[in-house]
């Protein structure tokens, strides 16, 4: 693939998969308590936060970009002290690339989990609970066995909205090639100078590989948790 691929090109692949990774694994334990949250639980604001969670699906891409940027830019209520405090500067960085990525992506993840935590019967974690065992011990040997399937799928989509996600990134990190510069943001501005076709057609085509390659591996990882929960 280096051989196929420009100096240019291959930064963006392997930021496109540093940035959808980290969003995936960072977000994933947070978008299991929120979907056990509003599968699970009644509490004042549910309907709020539901809609919370899913305000990025329904805002434009570049709305949502230029919120993170007046939140977590360098003069921004959260971004400011970060930076002063910590050190920490999200924008223009990959780490803020992460940071819009995980929060498009956050919306599929948490209803996929959600739905499978709806799908688990009550009934038998309250029966492990009469057996003596606690609330935690429950969750860890019943519940997340059962849903492990939803987990994956969950993990999934998010990863796959990553590596594609483009209105909120390049609004909030800009498209910075080797620091900030994703495979979507790569593709557009290949798309905007003379020639840049060629280019531009290898990281679709290097697009479609990745999405195939982490459809195949979700399917495979969510057979064999079936096949565990159908076993245990």
């Amino acid at each position: 693939m280096t051989a196929w691929l420009g100096p240019a090109e291959w930064q963006a692949v392997a930021l496109s998969l540093r940035v959808s990774l980290t969003a995936t694994a960072l977000s994933l334990p947070l978008g299991i308590w929120i979907a056990w949250l509003l599968a699970r639980r009644r509490f004042p604001g549910k309907q709020v936060l539901n809609g919370l969670v899913h305000l990025p699906l329904i805002l434009p891409p570049v709305v949502t970009g230029y919120l993170l940027l007046l939140t977590f830019g360098t003069q921004g209520p959260v971004g400011g002290p970060l930076r002063d405090w910590f050190g920490v500067t999200l924008a223009f960085r990959w780490t803020g690339a992460a940071l819009a990525a995980a929060i498009m992506a956050f919306p599929l993840m948490v209803r996929a989990i959600r739905l499978s935590f709806e799908a688990v019967d009550p009934r038998l974690e309250e029966a492990a609970a009469t057996l003596g065992a606690s609330r935690l011990r429950v969750f860890a040997t019943v519940t997340l066995p059962l849903i492990a399937p939803g987990i994956v799928a969950g993990a999934v989509l998010a990863f796959a909205k990553a590596m594609g996600e483009f209105g909120a990134t390049i609004t909030f990190v800009a498209n910075i090639p080797g620091r900030t510069q994703t495979l979507p943001s790569a593709i557009y501005g290949f798309l905007q100078v003379p020639g840049g076709e060629g280019p531009a057609l290898r990281l679709v085509l290097v697009s479609v590989a990745v999405a195939m390659t982490a459809l195949l591996v979700s399917e495979v990882l969510a057979a064999r948790a079936s096949r565990r929960v159908a076993g245990s």
